[in-house]
């Protein structure tokens, strides 16, 4: 019977939604043999240091080439280095927040490897004792379900630089102004087993860096980069395949392709008889492809030993205390809280809490204005969408919180209708001031006057006998063509429950 080979974890209309599993199948004579994707990420996020992790520095990201290495960056004869505080604190937070195990005592080494944009032959790095142990963060699928990934370890170490290839025809540039960057490297276990749960665990660090306040998180100025180690094995068995390591990814939807294509790749090449090699390989976006880098090395290839030139670290109560103090609630316990303060749906205090941005705004907004889910619809509609398609940063919202806060107040004691409101966001967004402002500036106040709208109405039913004599035949579905015609005499001002109330007294008689 030739090979054959089926992937299942495409989600169906008639199965609903599913957990997705790169899960593969390869049939000989009549039997099957399950694959298994094993997946572990190693984050380096940057943190958000004044200055460098062993220097005086700056770290300030779109600087001129070469302006921000000193002779310490550099590691040029007769420098030493000093351990910068602020990076240990950003450390313990993140610990702390993933209630990992706090190292008392941590020590610094040299990583020993040549790279041109590595001056000093040796990356300053921490490998046998890290600060922050073994933590754990939960994450939530699509399907709802939630599953716990181990974090390994995290560590601290200094970036590399940066070679320029673009700009130079047939030879490399060095920009050494990101050497000695402070990096916060997060080892998971490998519990993970798609490439969706890799993002989902990605995004939850991500989110969680950027809450604390440890790193802006920004992946396209490289505050934010994974690593993914990949490897496939037969459903049962206890040893992990070889595997390879995908580098240097800065996009959440480049990492799941990423995983997917090399998952595809190491399958196809064991059932063509081959064998995975470990290496480290590139991800190439435009033909959704990785290709090899170089080979993987081990441990023992970069040659560590404790660096002579800096103290362990001890970490004594009182520097945990300080490091801890300003520590923000989390997102996983400020949804939990939305949803129980707020009466929001799982859903929406999500989406709410998406960033602590975000959470604080709404949270702004709903005690302001009294109304949290009015609140939540509003920060979740009309503003998100606002920001989205201005492409503006929430902090530059030309809408404030209290601003809205402002209109849904208005919305509430009838000064306008939810259709105007509409209207009156737009040209608060659009530089008309707050809510009152525009609501006069441009005559969008409701019209509440019972013998105005009366009079509206009589006017219309006058107008229209065959209607009328169709609604009140029992055709109920005309009565919106009554509701429309009034609201479009009345330039959409009219109340709409009264408009409705005094439209069914007058059709029945």
């Amino acid at each position: 019977m030739p090979l054959r080979r089926l992937q299942f974890g495409l989600s169906t209309p008639c199965l609903g939604a599913l957990r997705v599993f790169a899960v593969h199948f390869q049939i000989q004579a009549g039997q099957a043999m399950q694959w298994e994707t094993v997946i572990g990420l190693e984050i380096h996020t940057q943190l958000a240091t004044q200055s460098k992790i062993f220097s005086g520095a700056p770290i300030a990201f779109g600087a001129e080439p070469n302006t921000q290495a000193c002779a310490i960056d550099l590691g040029l004869p007769g420098v030493l280095p000093v351990l910068n505080e602020q990076a240990v604190t950003f450390a313990v937070r993140f610990g702390k927040s993933i209630e990992a195990e706090i190292a008392p005592r941590s020590i610094f080494a040299r990583k020993n490897y040549f790279y041109p944009d590595l001056p000093k032959g040796y990356q300053i790095s921490q490998y046998e004792l890290p600060v922050v142990g073994k933590g754990q963060v939960e994450i939530v699928l699509d399907d709802g379900t939630v599953k716990t990934i181990g974090v390994t370890r995290a560590h601290l170490e200094e970036d590399a630089g940066k070679s320029l290839h673009e700009d130079f025809q047939g030879f490399t540039g060095i920009d050494l102004n990101r050497a000695g960057t402070p990096l916060l490297e997060i080892v998971s276990e490998p519990d993970m087993r798609s490439p969706q749960e890799a993002v989902a665990y990605a995004k939850k660090i991500h989110q969680i860096v950027r809450y604390i306040g440890i790193s802006d998180g920004n992946m396209q100025e490289g505050s934010f980069r994974m690593d993914a180690n990949v490897s496939v094995r037969p459903v049962g068995q206890e040893a992990f395949g070889t595997r390879a390591e995908i580098k240097n990814v800065n996009s959440f939807r480049f990492l799941e392709k990423a995983i997917q294509f090399e998952v595809e790749r190491q399958i196809d090449l064991i059932e063509g008889g081959g064998t995975v090699v470990q290496e480290t390989r590139l991800y190439d976006a435009d033909k959704d492809e990785t290709r090899s880098m170089r080979t993987k090395e081990e441990a023992n290839d970069y040659r560590y030993f404790p660096d002579p030139d800096l103290l362990p670290v001890e970490i004594d109560a009182d520097f945990l205390a300080r490091a801890i103090a300003d520590l923000p609630e989390l997102p996983d316990a400020k949804r939990a809280r939305f949803q129980a303060d707020y009466g929001l749906s799982e859903y929406d205090a999500g989406l709410l809490t998406a960033s602590r941005e975000l959470a604080d705004y709404f949270e702004t907004v709903a005690r302001d204005s009294g109304e949290p889910k009015l609140a939540a619809n509003w920060v979740s509609g009309e503003l998100m969408a606002a920001l989205n398609k201005t492409e503006v940063e929430l902090d530059a919202s030309p809408v404030s919180a209290s601003m809205l806060a402002g209109l849904i107040r208005r919305i509430q004691d009838g000064t306008v209708s939810g259709k105007l409101a509409k209207q009156v966001f737009e040209g608060m967004w659009n530089g008309g001031g707050d809510a009152d402002q525009v609501i006069e500036s441009q005559g969008l106040k409701q019209i509440t006057d019972t013998g105005a709208i009366e009079a509206m109405i009589d006017a219309i039913i006058a107008a229209n006998p065959a209607q009328v004599e169709q609604y009140r035949s029992g055709k109920d579905k005309i009565f919106g063509f009554f509701v429309g015609q009034t609201m479009k005499q009345s330039g959409g001002k009219a109340n709409p429950a009264q408009v409705n109330e005094i439209l069914k007294r007058k059709l029945q008689r």
